[in-house]
């Protein structure tokens, strides 16, 4: 996740960052060079040309010290640092939506150039969590949000009765196979962090929703919806066309998975029909299955040859060489090295004497040399991937550091999110071979292709429904069509729906298990992630392609690829200049967004899962 203040609000990426509008903002003094009050003149091209520029100037002289602010607070949860934050906060609200009101003003102004009209509608439709403008509003907005992103930070459940914070109940879900235990683990976390907030989301929904409608938006969903180069409501039948295009491969490994945990645990535990119990997927959210593959991997061919974690334990990895290795990837594609402030400040490992945020997140805090990452690093297969794709958000945002404030963003959000994954993705064995973390002898053969595949589609299919319905349900709850007391039972049946699964045991009607998933909390839009699912094998094939890769899609590995990374530059440099469609033409030569290339990296699996599935009774 990426995270970055204003800009954050404005055109971000969220990978893991706080909200957007709630970035780190310190109020800036208020200058000479800051817009003023709009007249009731007709405006002209060259006031709306003026206030874009006087605009920038004031995000760019607040943004790098609301960055810090919000560093500090992620990374010492205290009450002091929270009340700075919120107050910052709200300043930073106050701002970009004083802001994206003047934007408005020039609707309908003929004549005016490229940039104006685009960054005046990045103005207005790339705030996060916009206030209105009633007196107090946004700093109730920000109190709110900051205290829901602290609740979730300091998120304690626990596990054979005794206290386990966050990250260490993200692992314990990962490897512990005991039934009992691990709905423990569930429902104590869903029960701690997500039912105190529920009043409070109620309330930031309710205030975010007038701010959206102040800026001429039916509510907050449509607002998000705005911001992908195409009409809100196109944007949604664009998710749907996606999800439609994925949903029978997801079903097929939903069938499969399920008939391996009746295996596992008996009929008591998971039935051999129906939807599978959240909580024996490997994952507190069920988001990515990777973790379980010890169970569902097939006889035969399912022992893969190599596990990433003994691998990274054997040859003595830290959290820091882990990092080093990562930075060794996007080197070996010709991208220059990470400045040595990036070591210096990044939050690489848990601390010991603070309360801290340790979802992964890559920051941008000057929009010039100062990039960071802030993790709870452990050494295992997991953090290695997820160091790959935080540092993507770091060259990207390193990539178009030279375009104006308003363009320094992903081509959209799903781009942001697909960078790092989609060389991920080049983690492969022969990737392992080169940087001497896997014996060449011990390389998988063909015979292990499906066990290879099976355990990417446990994090990368499984994702898709996930990914999508975090934000189906918040457009219902922006919309009015899920009120606060059916808040749970909506997100409930939304997973069901989508995901076919169910919680561990009944959920009360004071639950509010939305809330235990860091993005509602933080109000990052989620959407991100799906697109960035899709996005990241079209522009894997097309890395592929261009490195004239001939073997199997998913054993494809580009590192050290100069010819790659000169183009894949050339993609990042453009930020959030042009319309998404031009950015990923540059790239892979198509302007569509489309699932074809995912469903051929894992074709062959599609195909063993349904001769797996013969005579089972899939769906649910």
């Amino acid at each position: 996740m990426q995270f970055r203040t204003l800009t954050s609000a404005l055109a971000l990426a969220a990978c893991v960052a706080l909200p957007a509008f709630a970035a780190p903002a310190v109020a800036a003094p208020r200058s000479a060079s800051r817009p003023a009050d709009t007249a009731a003149a007709a405006p002209t091209v060259a006031e709306a040309d003026a206030f874009v520029a006087a605009a920038e100037k004031e995000f760019t002289d607040a943004a790098t010290f609301e960055q810090q602010v919000q560093w500090i607070n992620a990374t010492n949860i205290t009450d002091d640092t929270d009340a700075v934050a919120a107050a910052v906060g709200a300043q930073a609200t106050e701002r970009q939506v004083r802001l994206a009101k003047q934007a408005a003003r020039f609707d309908g102004v003929q004549g005016l150039s490229y940039d104006t009209a685009r960054k005046l509608a990045k103005l207005k439709q790339s705030i996060t969590l916009p206030a209105p403008s009633t007196p107090g509003a946004a700093k109730t907005l920000n109190e709110l949000s900051t205290r829901m992103s602290s609740l979730y930070g300091k998120g304690r459940g626990t596990l054979a009765g005794k206290e386990i914070n966050g990250s260490d109940i993200e692992a314990a879900m990962g490897d512990n196979r005991n039934p009992a235990q691990l709905k423990e683990m569930w429902t104590s976390w869903h029960d701690n962090v997500g039912a105190p907030m529920k009043q409070d989301y109620a309330r930031l929904v309710e205030i975010a929703n007038q701010g959206a409608k102040e800026l001429g938006y039916k509510d907050l969903g449509a607002m998000w919806r705005a911001g992908y180069d195409m009409p809100a409501d196109d944007f949604a039948k664009l998710t749907d066309r996606l999800w439609q295009q994925m949903r029978p491969l997801y079903e097929e490994l939903h069938c499969y998975t399920r008939a391996r945990l009746n295996e596992k645990y008996g009929d008591a535990v998971q039935p051999k029909t129906g939807p599978i119990r959240a909580d024996l997927l490997g994952n507190m959210w069920a988001q990515e299955w990777g973790n379980i593959y010890d169970i569902v991997a097939p006889k035969g061919a399912g022992g893969i040859g190599y596990d990433v974690t003994a691998l990274l334990l054997a040859k003595k990895y830290d959290p820091v060489k882990m990092v080093k290795t990562g930075e060794g990837f996007y080197s070996s594609l010709g991208f220059a090295p990470l400045p040595e402030t990036f070591w210096q400040r990044s939050q690489i490992t848990k601390p010991r004497d603070r309360e801290v945020i340790c979802h992964a997140s890559a920051w941008d805090v000057d929009a010039k040399d100062d990039i960071r990452i802030k993790m709870c690093t452990k050494v295992n297969g997991d953090d290695f991937v997820t160091i790959h794709h935080e540092l993507g958000h770091n060259y990207y945002q390193r990539a178009y550091n030279q375009q104006s404030f308003l363009y320094r963003d992903g081509a959209n959000d799903g781009f942001h999110e697909a960078i790092g994954d989609f060389v991920a993705l080049s983690i492969t064995p022969d990737y392992l071979v080169k940087i001497g973390l896997l014996d060449a002898a011990k390389v998988p053969g063909a015979d292990k292709d499906i066990g290879l595949l099976l355990r990417q589609a446990m994090d990368k299919v499984a994702f898709l429904p996930f990914g999508l319905l975090i934000d189906k349900w918040r457009w219902g709850v922006f919309d009015g069509t899920i009120k606060p007391d059916l808040y749970n039972k909506a997100w409930t049946d939304l997973r069901l729906q989508y995901q076919g699964i169910v919680p561990p045991a009944e959920r009360p009607e004071t639950a509010f298990d939305p809330g235990a998933k860091y993005h509602v909390p933080a109000t990052t839009p989620y959407m991100r992630y799906f697109l960035a699912r899709i996005l990241q094998f079209q522009f894997y094939k097309a890395a592929c392609d261009q490195a004239g890769w001939t073997g199997p899609l998913h054993r494809c590995s580009f590192y050290d690829n100069k010819a790659v990374g000169e183009k894949l530059d050339a993609m990042l440099k453009m930020g959030a200049s042009k319309p998404w469609p031009d950015a990923l033409e540059t790239f892979t030569g198509t302007r569509e967004m489309d699932g074809a290339a995912m469903l051929a990296y894992f074709a062959p699996l599609a195909d063993w899962l349904k001769e797996q599935n013969k005579g089972r009774q899939c769906g649910w």
